[in-house]
């Protein structure tokens, strides 16, 4: 039960996120690479005053995968490297805060790369 109600709060959270972002694309003049930008730096926003990582430990994944939770854990990052290092922080903490993610997608992405072959339309 507590397996189910924490996919439905996932669903529900990232649900949302999208619907806003569909919301956006469908009622306003702005280019899905506004948007994109604008949800990055909300997530960031709402992490350098703490809401975000609230939000992430009620829905999980629902809102950690979404550009928004990018740009939470790009916050989170300079401000452990803050903390640790100093002012010098501000421009490595972000990198090393999200450098599982780059990683990963770079990998994934080579990995598909060698396996599927594109096709032109």
């Amino acid at each position: 039960m507590e397996l189910l109600l924490s996919l439905l709060k996932a669903f529900a959270v990232g649900g949302a996120i999208c619907a806003i972002g569909q919301i956006l694309i469908d009622k306003t003049k702005l280019t899905p690479a506004k948007i994109l930008v604008t949800f990055l730096l909300t997530g960031a926003l709402l992490g350098a005053f703490g809401l975000y990582g609230k939000l992430t430990e009620f829905a999980g994944s629902g809102a950690a995968v979404p550009i928004s939770g990018f740009g939470n854990v790009l916050i989170s990052g300079v401000k452990k490297a803050i903390d640790e290092k100093g002012f010098i922080g501000i421009f490595t903490g972000g990198l090393t805060g999200a450098s599982a993610g780059i990683a990963a997608a770079i990998a994934f992405g080579f990995l598909f790369a060698l396996i599927f072959k594109p096709k032109r339309k």
